[in-house]
């Protein structure tokens, strides 16, 4: 099963301010990955939705208490700026602004005792609140 993000419709985007690396630290890949327990979960959720056509929505909003929360939709239509993936039959929508904040991140589905649920995980993330909800860059 193949999980690697496919670009499939993008929009060019404003340029983004060239950042320093070294040999050592490669440049960050402006893309998004979904394990496939997220492919499946999505993909059934949109299903008991009624819009199998529809995409699911990734982003970045500010506030919570460490500066930003994640945000995870339906995405009944998309925007005319947004970076579509696709991953075995479900779309991936992210808006520009979002991306540059969720570059290399992995969206999973975790099941623990206590909760069921999406889980990102950021690299780009410097720091969490407690409850799991916000992050810093």
């Amino acid at each position: 099963m193949n999980t690697e993000a496919t670009p499939i419709e993008t929009t060019p985007a404003a340029p983004l301010a060239p950042q320093e690396q070294s040999a050592e630290t490669p440049a960050k890949a402006m893309t998004v990955e979904l394990t496939p327990k997220a492919i499946s979960m999505a993909i059934d959720a949109l299903k008991r939705r009624g819009t199998p056509e529809a995409a699911l929505r990734l982003g970045v909003k500010g506030g919570g208490c460490s500066g930003f929360s994640y945000v995870i939709e339906f995405a009944d239509k998309k925007r005319t700026r947004d970076v579509v993936f696709a991953f075995e039959g479900l779309e991936v929508v992210v808006d520009p602004k979002s991306l540059v904040l969720l570059a290399g991140t992995t969206l999973d589905y975790e099941v623990k005792l206590m909760h069921r649920g999406f889980k990102f995980v950021n690299p780009n993330e410097q720091a969490g609140c407690g409850c799991g909800e916000s992050f810093g860059v």
